[in-house]
């Protein structure tokens, strides 16, 4: 027998366990084989088998497949970037696979064939490009807004974290109010949602408890810092309008 097979692993009806398995030429079916003799050819092995069956003996041809490199887009979050990933020829690669890369789960999201076209499923061998979403943390797009002011930015979390809108969160050091979650079907102004369902959260200053006692100079200047009397990025003193006399 002169085409590569490879053995396999298969069950008879019984569910037994049967080993080496490979089609034999004469039965034409998957059956159990002995090896007979085994010498190393290239970078795999040539066996000298006979089949459990009908006792034809022949040989079986076994090679490692080659390596190809598959280009990935990596993306987590706002940022991507391609690495080149080495994988068996005969792999096949499937759209919702999840595979680690960097001490990271990812899990693919787009599958391009040699063709240019789009496919679910595809051998290592064909794949023009490979499109990968982080799978252990997502990043979740914030605006955050202290009085008239706001600012983009973003927090991460497991994929499996739920927000809920009208409550607090802490975010960056400080309180907030989870004021809307914007989905893709539009704002939620109550409501939970899980974290892979949100396109932006709406994160507000929330409103400075109403004073009872005017605030002492250290009071004041912890205040600003903690925002709760508005935005003073270098909290100081006031200077004095008039001097002091002598």
């Amino acid at each position: 027998m002169d085409d590569d097979v490879e053995f396999v692993d298969g069950t008879d009806d019984d569910d037994e366990l049967v080993e080496n398995v490979t089609v034999c030429p004469s039965c034409d079916e998957y059956e159990g084989h002995d090896i007979l003799t085994s010498k190393p050819k290239g970078s795999g092995h040539d066996h000298r088998v006979r089949c459990q069956a009908c006792g034809h003996v022949h040989t079986v041809h076994l090679r490692p497949p080659r390596a190809v490199t598959v280009p990935f887009m990596l993306t987590d979050g706002p940022y991507s970037q391609m690495v080149d990933l080495e994988l068996d020829e005969d792999e096949m690669i499937d759209l919702g696979d999840v595979f680690e890369d960097a001490d990271m789960l990812w899990r693919i999201s787009h599958l391009e064939a040699s063709d240019g076209k789009s496919t679910k499923s595809c051998l290592a061998a064909d794949v023009r490009r490979v499109v990968a979403m982080r799978e252990d943390l997502i990043r979740v797009r914030v605006t955050l807004t202290i009085g008239e002011r706001s600012r983009p930015d973003h927090l991460v979390c497991p994929p499996e974290t739920t927000f809920t809108a009208d409550t607090m969160i802490e975010h960056g050091g400080r309180t907030w109010l989870l004021r809307a979650i914007h989905t893709g079907s539009g704002r939620t102004l109550r409501g939970t949602v899980p974290a892979n369902r949100i396109v932006r959260m709406y994160l507000h200053q929330p409103k400075a408890p109403e004073r009872t006692h005017a605030l002492s100079g250290r009071e004041r200047r912890q205040a600003w810092k903690e925002g709760r009397l508005g935005f003073n990025p270098n909290p100081v003193r006031p200077r004095e309008e008039h001097p002091k006399r002598r």
